[in-house]
């Protein structure tokens, strides 16, 4: 008979029925053995309170205590699951939720406050949260999470719309979903005729001449932010012409420079679409292709992913160009380099980068950008991926994840190696 200790009844009692999750290895690769290995953990977090049900995580961040700031898109939500909205409801569940939810080590909601949902997000020691909504705004979670300051745009978007609307909230009515917009509908889409092709073409020329790629604003929609405190710097992906990377002073949010693809300054970027074009399995695109994310490690190197390219590309923080990793070069539709955060060791050794399409999580040799291995699979089972969106990792080297599209949660790996990836290691080969 198996010998349970106190230590595995409490770990049954907490986590029956975990998921192991390793990494998956590729064949060939020696010494593997070094490579992170994660376990699920399925208590984390716990049930939102109020009947709060997440939308699609579009930001995820850890602060300096090791608690976790959600973004969600409470609007990807549909009427059936805001039914308890109904007045009387008509359902135990759902609630909208805010915006932005605070949770700690334990999975409790400890803070929350509503702002327009948006993409991207960071926070620093203070407590301020930034979020891209159209530009990056910065909010004080500390005073109920008052508006404090918010960085230059342009008015307008590139094809019309823009600003920081949406349409006004109504009790237990939703959106179309998350994945509008994102499917071809019944019958495919219809063909543009000639006239509007033409008057496109004309109308994002103009937009370009009138805001060409080196405007010091935040030109189209927001991607991703970073804060670098030592710095008093902030590091912006916008999506103008497939992303660029932007420096703002973080005191003042005042511009400070930026750059493209390859470290090319901002003046350089092409403004015609074809040098922005990716094919799977084909060359690398001149610029940037679409759905910038950046990160910036302990040694200052700034690595922005490329999604819709499938790669990596390596800078100083004044945007020297070093090098280019490329990942699932075969990738269409999403794009496979999506969110990029760190191992937490001193060196930060892996590059932890998170795949919308594949529902991967890859696991990178910083120094030379080899593929050492992987995890996850697309499926909606705990552990799996779908629409693996965000990724952020704490001290303790515990990785979050975010998901869209059908996913619309957040998750918690811990490491197999520490005390509570040990207790799930070993609860998933306890025999029933």
């Amino acid at each position: 008979m198996m010998k349970v200790t106190p230590t595995l009844w409490a770990g049954l009692a907490l986590v029956a029925g975990a998921t192991v999750f390793f990494a998956d290895i590729p064949v060939g690769v020696e010494a593997q053995s070094a490579v992170p290995r994660y376990k699920f953990d399925p208590d984390w977090p716990k049930p939102m309170p109020n009947k709060w049900k997440l939308g699609g995580i579009t930001g995820l961040a850890v602060d300096k205590d090791d608690n976790v700031w959600v973004h969600n898109r409470p609007n990807d939500l549909t009427d059936i699951e805001l039914e308890a909205e109904l007045t009387p409801p008509v359902a135990e569940c759902c609630v909208r939720p805010p915006s932005m939810v605070h949770i700690d080590k334990a999975g409790n909601v400890i803070g929350s406050f509503d702002a327009p949902q948006g993409h991207g997000m960071d926070v620093d020691s203070k407590g301020f949260v930034y979020i891209g909504q159209e530009t990056v705004r910065k909010y004080d979670s500390k005073n109920g999470g008052k508006l404090v300051g918010e960085v230059a745009r342009v008015p307008e978007r590139e094809g019309g719309g823009g600003g920081r609307g949406a349409a006004p909230r109504v009790p237990g009515r939703g959106g179309p979903g998350p994945v509008a917009g994102f499917v071809t509908p019944a019958g495919g889409r219809a063909a543009p005729t000639p006239e509007a092709v033409a008057k496109a073409a004309a109308e994002r020329a103009a937009y370009r001449a009138k805001y060409p790629p080196s405007t010091p604003m935040i030109v189209g929609g927001l991607e991703e932010i970073r804060i670098v405190e030592a710095d008093n710097e902030m590091y912006v992906a916008d999506n103008y012409l497939g992303g660029r990377v932007l420096v703002f002073d973080l005191g003042t949010l005042a511009f400070k420079r930026g750059w493209g693809a390859y470290g090319k300054p901002l003046a350089q970027i092409s403004i015609d679409d074809k040098d922005h074009a990716y094919t799977p399995n084909g060359p690398m695109p001149k610029d940037f292709a679409g759905h910038l994310t950046i990160n910036v490690s302990n040694d200052g190197l700034v690595y922005a992913a490329d999604r819709n390219a499938n790669r990596i590309h390596v800078t100083t923080k004044e945007g020297k160009y070093l090098k280019e990793f490329i990942v699932a070069p075969s990738t269409g539709v999403g794009g496979a380099t999506g969110g990029v955060a760190f191992s937490p060791d001193r060196q930060q050794k892996w590059l932890y980068i998170s795949d919308l399409t594949n529902n991967k999580l890859w696991f990178l040799n910083r120094d030379d950008g080899k593929i050492m291995g992987s995890m996850g699979s697309m499926g909606e089972n705990g552990g799996q991926f779908f629409g693996f969106h965000m990724i952020a990792v704490d001290s303790k080297g515990n990785i979050y994840t975010g998901e869209v599209f059908a996913g619309e949660r957040v998750q918690r790996f811990v490491p197999a190696d520490s005390p509570r990836g040990k207790i799930l290691e070993q609860l998933s080969r306890t025999p029933l």
